[in-house]
């Protein structure tokens, strides 16, 4: 699966482009931002602006290190309590992570996912190396209900088993990081998660369908 396009409510549409141009090193052209095959497309946010967004970027696995140092080159990276900023997990998602802070108090994330082979390269790393917009989070009522829907609509899994509380839908290409309500972001755990106004287009998918969430106030659809 993969996220093509994602529309994003900001508190400042200039800032935020501001933020993926010079920190990520993103093309960007008014309110667009071009990230491999994926588009984010920032608009003015009507009423509250969404809180806690958590969006993933693909970067190679095998230029983890190297984004990793680029990135805190750039900004500050998050970290636990006992200072380490870097994640690897193995078992169903094979793969490293940094976090960092975004506008409006989203939560972005670099991961590199072992399985995706990508030539490695020798250049020094830059916004380029960013393949795709791979993760956008979701809070949900019941996220069991929400991968059994998205299975249901757009004939997607998980990555790993759903529980309770997470649910990874779709694959290492394109994901929708269902959590519930008041499961706070990782590795912090200060930030619950928000997406109120976010449109998420996905392809790559076996069916075409929608799927929405009133309450939290997110749209997923085919293009």
């Amino acid at each position: 699966m993969r996220i093509s396009r994602l529309i994003l409510p900001a508190s400042n549409v200039s800032k935020s482009a501001g933020f993926f141009r010079d920190i990520l090193d993103l093309p960007t052209a008014g309110g667009v931002i071009r990230i491999g095959w994926s588009e984010i497309q920032l608009i003015p946010a009507v009423g509250e602006t969404p809180h806690g967004v958590h969006l993933a970027f693909n970067v190679p696995y095998a230029r983890f290190d190297a984004a990793a140092a680029w990135l805190k080159e750039r900004t500050s990276l998050q970290s636990e309590p006992d200072g380490n900023e870097r994640f690897a997990l193995e078992a169903d998602w094979q793969s490293r992570s940094v976090y960092f802070d975004g506008p409006d108090n989203a939560v972005l994330e670099l991961i590199g996912r072992r399985r995706l082979v990508h030539p490695a390269g020798d250049r020094p790393f830059s916004g380029a190396d960013l393949h795709c917009l791979s993760e956008v989070g979701i809070p949900v009522d019941d996220v069991e209900g929400t991968a059994a829907e998205a299975a249901w609509t757009f004939g997607v899994g998980t990555v790993g088993s759903a529980s309770a509380s997470f649910a990874a839908i779709g694959d290492d290409e394109g994901l929708l990081i269902a959590v519930e309500p008041n499961r706070p972001w990782f590795p912090e755990k200060s930030k619950l998660p928000g997406a109120y106004g976010l449109e998420i287009w996905v392809s790559g998918v076996r069916s075409p369908g929608t799927m929405s969430d009133v309450r939290h106030g997110w749209k997923v659809r085919t293009r």
